[in-house]
């Protein structure tokens, strides 16, 4: 089932998720709407605050982009990133790892709002996958930029947040209306 992705203004979007402890039928229909709903608008992540719900839950398919690299490496070993994809990751844990590079990013709940964001190249990642099991691995490139993106929206944080002050303050009025945009629909609720 497509899900509605909040947009910038909702207040879902600063919470931070709570820890899921146990893989239930709900938590296993939520990341399957969820990829349903990143791929219906065309996204590459998808954190569960997006779509309302305040969980440490994000799904990741990087597998369309093309002309922006990822890597993975899996108990040290060089692997192939599209036999991970789609990737549910669980109460992740990132450890940043590599010098920061600045790199597009786009977010489905600021649609058409892109901008430069500086993080580090590469992660170390600790979750659980959809089944519950434990899942380490180490991304690099686009990947992991995805991962970085998403588990800042798991801890209440917008990419908005991760802008230059003069980025920020070149999109202000675009930022403005899509908040007030978001107020206005809530309201209709």
């Amino acid at each position: 089932m497509i899900l509605p992705i909040l947009r910038y203004g909702h207040p879902v979007l600063r919470r931070k998720g709570a820890r899921v402890d146990e893989i239930t039928p709900a938590i296993t229909e939520l990341a399957a709407n969820m990829l349903e709903t990143m791929y219906a608008a065309a996204g590459i992540g998808l954190a569960a605050q997006q779509v309302g719900q305040p969980l440490q839950l994000t799904v990741i398919d990087v597998r369309g982009v093309k002309d922006r690299p990822s890597t993975l490496d899996l108990a040290g070993q060089s692997s192939d990133v599209a036999g991970l994809m789609p990737l549910v990751l669980i109460n992740p844990a990132i450890t940043p790892v590599g010098p920061p590079v600045a790199g597009p990013e786009g977010c489905l709940s600021f649609p058409e709002i892109y901008q430069d964001i500086t993080r580090p190249e590469s992660v170390e990642v600790a979750a659980i996958n959809a089944k519950g099991e434990p899942l380490q691995f180490k991304a690099g490139g686009l990947l992991a930029r995805v991962i970085q993106h998403e588990v800042d929206h798991l801890n209440g944080i917008l990419f908005i947040d991760r802008m230059s002050a003069q980025a920020k303050e070149a999109m202000k009025p675009e930022l403005e209306a899509l908040r007030a945009a978001t107020k206005a629909a809530r309201e209709k609720e």
